[in-house]
């Protein structure tokens, strides 16, 4: 029996394990392994000897903090957040002491970022002003999860204290949502030409979506110059509309996981995983997200009560993976030259 892999996706697993970055159609291959071949193991490999090369032993904490909860009018058919579930009846606005009491923690426990998200319909001022409330009280980087923005906005989150913006174009963006995708991606230029840091994950994932459209995703991340990139699965809340597709497997989002980290190269300096789970870790990523607040993927206004995973219980993970969520981050490093990564904390 032999145990050489094909020869075609050795070489595309060459060239994206030095680095190179893979083309939209050499993803497309790797998305299409088996995931049980020697070839499937081997990307799993190569993805993660990119990151374990590029990112040293660092492990990211970036602390999601959901602001606020209401039935959100957007109705993007994936939240639980919205009007169509049904959740969540009332407007609810965590307190402040409540938010500062989680920054709080955050830094305490380790995180390396603070992602503030809110529903579409979340006064702006209302989060420039806890953004610079929290400046005040914590060394935190802030990073910003909200509507679609223009540069005056983009100006004023800086001037708040916040140094990044989590934006996605969603899979499904004008199908499953109100949003026009090319509005997204208007935003992220918008970002880049006031100085903020995008923050991207390709998302919500489900069994529906086809590989040319995930890759399209990936291939976007990689061209507007993602500060980290990823894949989030789609979790089904009760009700869902989406629950009668199902979801995808931690074992087949961890294949996602591998590609994408190939298809960014040595352009990113993390690489995202959500929810939690260890066998993404060996497959191109280091970055988790601990959550409390609100979140789109649970039926409870704080997610720290239901399926959210704490700063601890991330961090016992990514120790458990040998990554270190201890040493500094690499995504707030003074900024890179274009196209390269930022140098690795502690090279293997």
């Amino acid at each position: 029996m032999s145990w050489r892999i094909d020869p075609g996706v050795e070489e595309i697993l060459g060239k994206g394990r030095d680095g190179a970055g893979i083309s939209g159609e050499e993803a497309l291959v790797l998305l299409h392994l088996d995931a049980d071949s020697r070839e499937g193991y081997a990307l799993l490999e190569s993805a993660n000897h990119l990151s374990r090369t590029a990112f040293g032993d660092k492990g990211e904490l970036h602390f999601h903090i959901g602001l606020n909860v209401e039935p959100c009018p957007m109705d993007c058919s994936f939240c639980s957040l919205t009007r169509q579930a049904g959740i969540f009846t009332d407007k609810v606005e965590f307190s402040l002491a409540a938010i500062l009491a989680w920054a709080r923690q955050g830094e305490a426990e380790g995180a390396d970022a603070l992602n503030l998200m809110t529903t579409g319909t979340f006064p702006f001022a209302r989060l420039l002003e806890i953004g610079r409330r929290l400046k005040q009280e914590v060394t935190v980087p802030l990073v910003a999860n909200a509507r679609d923005i223009n540069h005056a906005e983009g100006e004023q989150l800086l001037d708040a204290g916040f140094v990044g913006f989590y934006h996605a174009v969603r899979l499904g963006e004008g199908r499953d949502t109100p949003f026009n995708p090319q509005r997204r991606i208007e935003t992220i230029r918008v970002l880049h030409d006031v100085g903020l840091q995008w923050m991207n994950c390709v998302e919500p994932v489900g069994p529906e979506h086809s590989p040319a459209e995930i890759v399209d995703l990936m291939l976007l991340a990689r061209r507007e110059k993602a500060t980290y990139s990823g894949i989030m699965r789609r979790i089904n809340f009760p009700g869902s509309p989406k629950e009668p597709l199902g979801m995808i497997s931690e074992r087949r989002m961890a294949q996602m996981v591998a590609v994408s980290r190939l298809v960014m190269g040595d352009t990113v300096r993390a690489h995202c995983t959500h929810e939690p789970h260890s066998l993404s870790l060996t497959a191109g990523a280091n970055l988790f997200f601990p959550e409390v607040g609100s979140s789109p993927r649970d039926g409870k206004a704080d997610t720290g009560q239901g399926r959210g995973w704490s700063l601890r219980r991330c961090a016992a993970m990514l120790w458990e993976m040998e990554w270190r969520p201890e040493l500094p981050s690499n995504c707030f490093q003074a900024a890179a030259p274009a196209g390269a990564a930022a140098p690795a904390v502690a090279a293997r």
